[in-house]
């Protein structure tokens, strides 16, 4: 499997497209920023995109689809339920499996940063979108969030995964790109809390800082 980001969007996002090297199958992750930046490599590389896999459906991770379905038609659209419509939608559950080439791609259902967040694990790695970044997790400030639920998804789902997954989030907020998920835990205070309840409270204090520094 190879992997390619791009960043660009509104707020540092990234757009994601990996591939399996023997069929050259490709998904798309997030059409966060403008389509030119990621044709190039399709072409390079001769891929076949087969899915546009959305980690969650804010706006800023949505907003280029409609270029990628006209200049991709054959596009599968994945998303968890149906917060939006898209031609050839294929909406996810939690625990599903999807198939790229000889690939396998895991859907997590990841609610808290919104509800129809979802993750996406393969071979090692997991695109996280907004549900997690390097050195923190996403917020729970916005319409369809919630902290609690957020805490479930990070430790109950995602820091289980082995140590040494790669994290590949939705936006360029620290100082590294990527990252394990055992060195985020060790660089990030909302990621060491002890029960729920500490998370709660250490998500209050995160926002009271960004107010206090904004």
């Amino acid at each position: 499997m190879k992997i390619e980001s791009f960043q660009g969007g509104y707020d540092k996002n990234f757009t994601y497209i990996f591939h399996d090297e023997e069929s050259l199958e490709a998904a798309i992750v997030d059409a966060a920023t403008p389509i030119h930046q990621i044709k190039p490599t399709i072409r390079a590389f001769r891929l076949t995109p087969r899915y546009l896999l959305f980690t969650h459906t804010h706006h800023d991770h949505i907003v280029y689809a409609k270029d990628f379905l006209s200049e991709f038609p054959q596009l599968e659209v994945c998303t968890f339920g149906k917060t939006v419509h898209f031609s050839n939608q294929h909406s996810l559950k939690d625990g599903d499996k999807l198939t790229l080439g000889k690939l396998k791609i895991q859907v997590l259902h990841t609610p808290g940063h919104y509800i129809d967040s979802v993750c996406y694990l393969i071979n090692g790695a997991v695109f996280t979108g907004d549900t997690l970044f390097v050195g923190r997790t996403g917020r729970t400030i916005s319409t369809g969030s919630n902290t609690r639920d957020l805490y479930r998804s990070v430790y109950q789902k995602i820091l289980t995964l082995p140590g040494d997954t790669v994290i590949y989030p939705g936006h360029h907020y620290g100082n590294v790109t990527t990252i394990t998920i055992s060195e985020n835990q060790k660089i990030s205070p909302l990621l060491q809390a002890t029960d729920e309840e500490n998370f709660v409270k250490r998500m209050e204090d995160y926002e009271r800082s960004r107010i206090r520094w904004c």
